[in-house]
């Protein structure tokens, strides 16, 4: 799978197990990690992964897994299994504390049915045997000493012993008691000697006390004599313990006996906590690094997103400092990618990130890249990193490397991964250059996937000829002579070998020496690489710029077409209404009318009452009539607008409220919609005279004078944080905020690390960055925006 064998230690394999290997809580989950394989096996890789994920979800999102211990179970089951053996009282305990620990992991996921499904599988079918549990509580206590009342026998000799340790204690404190009042006893109090409680005497009285002299003072004037009475009851004292540990060896061997029949399931619950070990450290490991899973495909090809090296990632967050992230892909079409550059631009770094990466992923780790990151599987991994120069084997660097060249050649295939560093060095540059190009056309031939990094431009030639083959290069500064560590995909990048040796102070007659021992056409490819990278970089930058106002300009047709269609429906209810109020007026106008002509008739046209009646209907005429409006008046110019006044068009009825003032313009919300207009084309109005309606919608929405661009999330659970932060997110750009200020506290950091990832995503975001440590330091984040 891999070749060479040292190729897991030069892509820096090895170091990532380590990482993983000090998560673990047991020395079973620190030797699976040892045992981490690259796998080739699609499902194998994809269940690893999703189990891993499961677990990091756990960690970050859920209530904590009670794992509280883990024994090596395994060894204490084998022991179980032999017939007469016995378990002592300590592997009681740690059997257990185990059995303990899977019972809980197993209700954990219980509660959670159908939640983790991958970490699930692990027990699945795997019996709750709590009568093995039940067994070992009736005889081994919660801090792993045999009960007192384990069995009858037990008993009886537990309080024979105390009884006789009662009766010695107090015998020898009579017996000292009267020897301190006879002056036998030297200074001093009863003290243990060889085990026993012996009484000080001084050596002239020794003889006055019958006894056992077990020790005597350095200068011999103390000797310590056990009474002859005491030592008769410490004898049967030891004879009691012994006959105790007879009695507790018998109880542990009937309970082991109990427990051999399970022997198996005890194995399978070990089997359990192993594996849950190894995928916690997994699972931890992804936290450290910012770890996602990618999407797994059974092709050999791949698709990284922001990319990073886990190793570099952890060294530089040591030192607060980012890593410049990596976007790179390799497919049927693009099957091999030439990268070139200058020397320390990070042309090693970038191939050494995609072959890590991709043997974390086929090993079942989660990669620090973005999620939407595409791995496939490759069946074999060739590397070619460093002198391999050997004494031993009579091998110069130029030698091993061609050794390499001939296995990759002969068994690579459409499956394979090649990464090879400087590819054809190690030899005269008229000769290696030539053997490189050969090689690299019968690998393409073959379709093999990889990524070679060179310095010939005889490589970069046929690259940019070669179907399959893609030239990329790691931008640099040839202005501030600095490497941008930028994967550009496309073209080939100069080795900058002039600018860089010039920079570094290489006296100019040198240079100029160097520089015409060189052929002019070697000259011009290298300036033309030159002033194609600065015309790149200044494409790319305008590039930008352009998108961003595009975006803006974007945002604003989208308002405005907001506006047309609100403006549109309040026409058409307007319209509708006075159609409705206009028929309601006709109606009641015939009515009244009708009720004229006949009341006029039934008095016989009477003039009086015909005069009033004619007022009446006068009165409703008026009533009903629409006074011509009064010339508007123009605004006052000196009456300045400012944010927070209500105001209204001049050449028409719409209001709303002032967001900002720009120079000549304002920014006018009008409910959910915002709108920029002519300084001159509104007029202030009370807020009195604007409709509840419209002064209830802006302050749903949030008026400038009540919005705050600062939001606390500490405690929230980390789906609620990121919901609440959106919608403050979405409000700050609708109303112009340059900042924002987010205080979701220190802990164990997960959920500061969750925001920043996730405000990651917007290109509105230009950076983030801690309080001053003084007013909460990493416990609050400030999010400036473009």
């Amino acid at each position: 799978m891999l070749y060479p064998n040292n190729s897991a230690d030069k892509l820096g394999f090895t170091e990532i197990k380590e990482l993983i290997r000090a998560n673990c809580l047991s020395t079973m989950g620190q030797d699976m990690v040892d045992k981490i394989q690259v796998m080739i096996n699609f499902d194998l890789i994809s269940k690893f992964l999703h189990q891993a994920h499961e677990f990091k979800s756990i960690l970050q999102s859920d209530e904590a897994l009670p794992i509280s211990s883990f024994y090596d179970i395994k060894t204490l089951a084998n022991k179980a299994r032999l017939e007469g053996a016995f378990l002592s009282e300590e592997e009681f305990f740690q059997i257990q504390a185990s059995l303990t620990t899977v019972f809980a992991v197993i209700g954990y996921f219980n509660q959670r049915q159908g939640v983790y499904p991958n970490l699930e599988a692990l027990f699945e079918h795997l019996p709750v045997e709590k009568a093995i549990l039940k067994k070992i509580n009736q005889v081994i206590d919660a801090k792993g000493r045999i009960r007192p009342d384990a069995s009858r026998e037990l008993m009886d000799i537990t309080s024979g012993i105390a009884r006789a340790e009662q009766d010695a204690r107090k015998r020898i404190d009579q017996i000292f008691k009267q020897a301190s009042a006879n002056n036998w006893t030297a200074d001093g109090s009863l003290t243990i000697r060889d085990g026993r409680l012996c009484i000080p005497l001084l050596a002239e009285n020794k003889r006055k006390l019958k006894g056992f002299v077990h020790d005597e003072s350095a200068s011999g004037q103390t000797v310590y004599i056990e009474p002859e009475e005491v030592f008769s009851l410490n004898n049967l004292i030891r004879d009691l313990e012994f006959e105790r540990r007879r009695e507790i060896i018998k109880i542990l061997t009937a309970l082991t006996a109990e427990l051999r029949p399970y022997v198996p399931l005890l194995l399978s619950y070990h089997s359990l906590l192993t594996k849950l070990d190894f995928v916690r450290a997994k699972a931890l490991f992804a936290i450290q690094i910012e770890a996602e899973m990618p999407k797994v495909v059974n092709e050999a090809k791949f698709r990284l997103l922001n990319a990073r090296h886990p190793l570099l990632f952890l060294n530089f967050k040591k030192e607060q400092k980012q890593v410049v992230p990596l976007n790179v892909s390799v497919d049927e079409g693009t099957r091999i990618i030439v990268v070139s550059g200058p020397n320390a631009g990070g042309k090693s770094v970038c191939m050494k990130t995609v072959g890590l990466l991709q043997i974390m992923a086929q090993a079942g780790l989660l990669i620090p890249a973005a999620a939407d990151s595409v791995v496939g599987v490759f069946k074999q991994m060739f590397v070619d990193i460093g002198d391999d120069q050997s004494i031993e084997s009579d091998l110069s660097t130029y030698s091993a490397h061609l050794s390499k060249m001939k296995k990759f050649v002969e068994d690579g295939n459409g499956k394979t991964l090649i990464l090879i560093d400087e590819f054809g060095t190690g030899t005269d540059p008229q000769f290696g250059g030539p053997i490189a190009e050969a090689v690299l056309e019968a690998l393409n031939n073959k379709k093999v996937r990889g990524m070679v990094t060179t310095h010939y431009s005889n490589l970069k030639i046929f690259a940019s000829n070669s179907e399959g083959i893609e030239n990329a290069s790691m931008l640099f500064n040839n202005t501030e002579m600095q490497p941008l560590y930028i994967l550009e995909v496309g073209k080939p990048g100069s080795s900058y070998a002039f600018e860089i040796a010039q920079k570094i102070g290489l006296p100019q007659n040198v240079l100029n020496l160097a520089k015409n021992k060189i052929s002019a056409g070697q000259k011009k490819v290298d300036s033309l690489l030159v002033d194609l990278e600065r015309e790149k970089k200044e494409i790319f930058d305008t590039k930008q710029k352009l998108d961003k106002q595009q975006r803006r300009v974007n945002t604003l047709l989208a308002e405005n077409e907001e506006l047309k269609t609100f403006l549109d429906e309040n026409r058409k209810n307007l319209l509708r209404e006075a159609k409705q109020e206009a028929k309601s007026i006709i109606l009641n106008a015939n009515k009244l009318v009708e009720n004229t002509i006949a009341e006029i008739k039934s008095s016989n046209a009477d003039k009086e009452v015909t005069k009033n009646l004619r007022e009446n209907l006068n009165n409703e005429i008026k009533k009903n009539t629409v006074k011509p409006e009064a010339p508007k008046k123009q605004p006052i110019q000196d009456e300045e607008i400012k944010a927070g006044d209500w105001v209204k068009l001049i050449d028409g009825d719409t209001t709303g409220q002032v967001m900002e003032v720009i120079k000549d313009n304002v920014v006018i919300a009008m409910g959910d919609l915002r709108t920029v207009v002519k300084k001159k084309r509104v007029e202030r109005v009370s807020k009195a005279s604007v409709p509840k309606e419209i002064r209830r919608s802006n302050n749903q929405t949030g008026d400038l004078a009540n919005f705050s661009p600062e939001i606390d999330v500490r405690g929230m659970r980390t789906e609620d944080a990121l919901h609440s932060i959106e919608k403050l997110f979405d409000r700050a750009l609708m109303m112009g905020f340059g900042n924002l200020k987010i205080i979701h506290g220190k802990g164990d950091g997960i959920l500061r690390k969750m925001i920043r990832q996730y405000l990651k995503k917007y290109d509105q975001v230009e950076r983030m960055e801690d309080e001053h440590p003084d007013r909460g330091g990493d416990g609050i984040t400030y999010v400036h925006l473009k």
